[in-house]
């Protein structure tokens, strides 16, 4: 498996505290990584670091091997890059149609709608009225208007029921197959993932485990659970 974007012994600071301390992380191609970690424990900053929306105080992010360091987050984004963040992830006062639009130009809106039909009757609605399901729902579609080589995605399921966090697993599952380097944030590991699906635990700001996701759930069974949905 070849590198699509990696960290190197970044260190991140906000203000006084150390969020990260010296962690490398290889973001294969191909492949979803899963960020593991309670709250705190610096997975959604791994995001943000690859991604360019925090800087580094130490160390390197590399996308194929050229040093992106200092690559302002939507310079990465027009090299290719996707970052769905867990909050403010759409535009709440322009419509599902006008977000859609802002992913597909051409307004070919069909690969959002055939993954998420729940979408269809929406599309005149603004999205800040959406439930948080259905803003979670239009927020991943711009990775599937727009494919990208390296997609970060921070609590995909967040607000979904099992059945439609299942698909969305599925989706991103299908991304890789196009050879992008998904990468995802979770508290728990995420159910219905392929095999050599790979983990990376956090535990504040330092890697605890890298390996393979399935060996890091048979080691905790009781942690493989489904991501919680409301709607």
């Amino acid at each position: 498996m070849s590198v699509e974007i990696a960290l190197r012994a970044a260190h991140v600071r906000y203000g006084p505290l150390e969020a990260l301390h010296g962690v490398d992380l290889p973001v294969p191609s191909g492949t979803v990584t899963v960020l593991l970690g309670r709250n705190g424990s610096g997975r959604t900053t791994v995001l943000r670091a690859l991604a360019g929306t925090v800087p580094l105080s130490a160390g390197h992010v590399l996308w194929r091997d050229a040093d992106v360091t200092r690559l302002h987050a939507h310079h990465r984004a027009r090299r290719g890059l996707c970052f769905v963040p867990d909050r403010r992830a759409v535009y709440a006062t322009l419509t599902v149609a006008e977000n859609l639009g802002l992913a597909a130009p051409t307004r070919d809106f069909a690969p959002a709608i055939d993954a998420y039909p729940e979408l269809r009757p929406l599309l005149a609605r603004r999205a800040g009225t959406l439930s948080g399901g259905e803003q979670r729902m239009l927020a991943l579609s711009r990775a599937l208007l727009a494919p990208a080589p390296v997609v970060l995605v921070d609590e995909p399921a967040l607000g979904m029921s099992p059945a439609v966090a299942a698909r969305t697993y599925r989706l991103l599952s299908g991304l890789c197959e196009r050879g992008a380097a998904v990468v995802v944030a979770e508290q728990r590991p995420p159910a219905g993932l392929p095999r050599g699906t790979l983990a990376h635990e956090l535990r504040r700001g330092t890697l605890s485990f890298s390996g393979e996701l399935a060996e890091l759930t048979s080691r905790a069974p009781a942690t493989q659970k489904p991501p919680s949905g409301r709607a």
